[in-house]
């Protein structure tokens, strides 16, 4: 049995390591005092659009005692998608951590097995595991548990590894060894604001949601508005223009979990092959996929909208 408060960490970051995650951070659970106000100010903005579960739960959002009786700890972890082969550069494009399975259920699975070791080894632990489908603000966390800093995009990041990974984490009854927060390196750069076709930074550090494609192309339930047209850039499900130009990117490597790995036959589709494809492709193609969210129909829309 294990017995003490650094035994218990180390035990838990080489189970997570053991598991395939890039990183685990831990911060001690409670309230998250200088994200409320940003938090606030954020949705009294309307930057969320249609995503009115933002709006749910605030209290919780801020506050992981309020999602696990007792928290202790917030064990934040780091999963990278990143791919070794990209779309055929004459496609309509889909963001690359929709390339396979859909990470919430594959990492779901992973953090239940994380959870079964620490409670194997450790006893009487209780917990929760959440993958960004609950009110945990998994950047902020991860930012305050070390694994990286929010940048001007918005986005989580790494010197080593930029920032194409999924950001998961467990919140415990258990008191651990804390980590601290690393410096921002965002400097003077400015790329992502540069580049954003549709100037969703609208200033270093806020991302307005209802300005960006991947809103448009996932979240929007109804009709993209006319005056986005011919700003998309092919963009028929999410987005990785922020990623993509982001210098920190040059250090992805790609991912080593086969359930990411992409249909062959995704990496081939031209954009004849996106407009005439049929449900039943569809169904095939994405089968277990992210691209499930917006539906046939939905991505059907969106390819018409680039079109036009």
């Amino acid at each position: 049995m294990i017995n003490n408060k650094f035994k218990y960490t180390q035990f838990i970051k080489s189970e997570a390591k053991r598991l395939g995650f890039l990183s685990c951070g831990i911060s001690k659970a409670g309230f998250l005092e200088q994200e409320a106000p940003r938090l606030e100010s954020w949705l009294n903005q309307n930057y969320n659009g249609q995503m009115t579960y933002m709006e749910n739960h605030f209290d919780k959002r801020l506050d992981p005692t309020l999602l696990v009786v007792d928290a202790k700890s917030v064990v934040s972890l780091l999963l990278n998608y990143y791919p070794s082969e990209t779309q055929n550069p004459d496609s309509y494009k889909i963001s690359k951590y929709a390339y396979g399975q859909d990470y919430h259920f594959v990492i779901k699975d992973k953090l239940k097995e994380l959870l079964f070791s620490i409670q194997s080894a450790i006893g009487d632990v209780t917990g929760r595991a959440f993958v960004d489908s609950a009110p945990v603000l998994d950047r902020a966390w991860a930012a305050k548990s070390g694994l990286g800093w929010i940048g001007k995009s918005g986005n989580l990041l790494t010197q080593k590894v930029g920032s194409f990974y999924f950001i998961a984490e467990l919140i415990i009854d258990l008191d651990l060894e804390y980590d601290t927060a690393v410096t921002d390196h965002c400097g003077t750069c400015t790329a992502c604001i540069d580049a954003c076709p549709t100037e969703a930074i609208v200033a270093p550090y806020v991302v307005n949601g209802s300005k960006c494609i991947s809103y448009f192309t996932i979240e929007l339930k109804e009709n993209i508005p006319v005056e986005m047209k011919g700003k998309f850039e092919d963009w028929a499900f999410g987005c990785d223009i922020c990623q993509d130009v982001c210098p920190w990117n040059r250090f992805s490597k790609p991912h080593n979990e086969p359930l990411f790995n992409p249909n062959p036959e995704l990496l081939s589709m031209s954009k004849k092959d996106w407009e005439e494809i049929t449900q039943e492709t569809f169904n095939i193609v994405f089968k277990n996929s992210p691209l499930k969210r917006a539906k046939f129909s939905g991505i059907k829309s969106n390819i018409i909208f680039l079109n036009d």
